[in-house]
């Protein structure tokens, strides 16, 4: 049996979840005080999701950082893997707002993003 304790970032109460469970699944939900929140503990405990936002440089752009995220939420253990990659990926303007700039990023199955556009302008 595996326990943990979390705190619901799902309505602004912040009700502290203790979950208990295994491999085979949550056993018991306590602490949170709507289904919203026994949900999300659930979910959490059994494969935790995170947007990815960052931001990324952009080549010849009037502004060259540019805000970028995942268009769905990503497994917690592939972050340090997607942002392997959006290390090494280059941009160029224009960049129009939620252009998909690297698609299904890191065998997620989830697109990166932009979040805003970037007009050209700037030198490089």
């Amino acid at each position: 049996m595996r326990e943990q304790e979390i705190i619901c970032t799902v309505c602004p109460q912040g009700c502290r979840i203790h979950i208990i469970g295994d491999e085979t699944g949550v056993h018991t939900v306590t602490g949170n005080t709507c289904v919203r929140g026994d949900i999300y503990a659930r979910s959490e405990f059994v494969r935790p999701v995170r947007t990815l936002t960052t931001t990324v440089y952009v080549e010849n752009a009037a502004e060259p950082l540019l805000p970028v995220r995942t268009a769905k939420p990503v497994p917690k253990d592939k972050l340090e893997d997607c942002m392997a990659i959006i290390r090494k990926a280059v941009f160029r303007a224009p960049i129009t707002a939620h252009q998909v700039l690297i698609a299904n990023i890191a065998g997620t199955g989830v697109d990166l993003i932009a979040s805003t556009e970037r007009m050209e302008g700037g030198s490089v």
